[in-house]
């Protein structure tokens, strides 16, 4: 099972819930696709950490076969290639590596060569997997990465959390794309509500069975409520905010392990959705 773990927001509570719900599965995988800024492994603290590179295919032009026909050019749809001076330019920043240009070219004047985009960390906690996508400083898209990390543990057998991006863009779409289950963290406020409701309905576009969990509760937050009733989405948890697990997560420390009723609610979530625990 693929368990998708989302926020409208940064800061709603997201990554701790996705590290304390695999820690709590027994033997699972846990995959950051978080890739701008991944924080999951502060708390799993991974062991034999191997590194592997995360490349794209970046056209390449030979000058002297170039004719200036412009059918590169012609045939992009991201706008990534202009002919300026008679010479090719490409604009890596929006190249999607699709390879059509090469395709088109007539003379052959186009390869493909590799461009490091970002890496990824792979590592253990006991039983537990633990992938961390990380991004090249100044790239654009995180989407190459992201797609890396989950081929990475495609094989895998049990249960994989994949801590997602927040927000709704792109890079939260190729986190989720293979989801079995999407879980909404949500925060009771005004402005946590109108980005919930962003990626509840990126979710629903894709077809995704969610659930909810309420982080950071100190009142109900009424509209929120009422959204998730009329809208049928199972409240699966309401966490309320505590200034001692605020503590525990600050320091870095899982609450599955450090606090034994905080572990009693995330085993409850997991069975709530199906997740495996051995």
């Amino acid at each position: 099972m693929r368990l998708a773990v989302l926020s409208g927001k940064g800061g709603a509570g997201k990554t701790l819930l996705a590290v304390n719900l695999a820690a709590a599965a027994g033997r699972a995988a846990y995959v950051d696709c978080d890739v701008e800024e991944p924080n999951g492994r502060l708390f799993l603290k991974p062991e034999d950490v191997s590194t592997q590179p995360v490349h794209t295919l970046l056209p390449a032009f030979d000058q002297e076969k170039c004719n200036g026909c412009r059918k590169c050019v012609d045939f992009c749809r991201f706008n990534a290639l202009i002919y300026i001076r008679q010479t090719p330019k490409v604009f890596s920043e929006v190249c999607h590596s699709c390879g059509g240009c090469q395709l088109v070219c007539p003379t052959g004047a186009i390869r493909e060569e590799p461009r490091s985009v970002g890496h990824l960390e792979l590592g253990h906690r006991g039983d537990l997997q633990v992938v961390t996508g990380i991004l090249d400083p100044g790239e654009a898209s995180g989407v190459p990465v992201i797609s890396a990390a989950l081929e990475s543990v495609r094989d895998f057998d049990g249960l994989t959390v994949v801590d997602c991006p927040p927000g709704s863009a792109c890079s939260v779409m190729e986190s989720v794309q293979e989801a079995d289950y999407c879980l909404l963290v949500a925060e009771p406020t005004a402005f946590g509500f109108h980005n919930f409701r962003m990626v509840y309905e990126l979710c629903s576009l894709l077809g995704k069975n969610c659930g909810v969990v309420i982080n950071k509760m100190d009142a109900p937050y009424e509209p929120l409520e009422v959204f998730c009733r009329e809208h049928d989405l199972p409240i699966l948890a309401r966490i309320p905010y505590d200034p001692h697990a605020a503590a525990l997560a600050a320091q870095g420390q899982l609450l599955y392990e450090a606090d034994a009723g905080m572990a009693q609610q995330f085993r409850q979530i997991l069975a709530e959705i199906g997740g495996v625990r051995q």
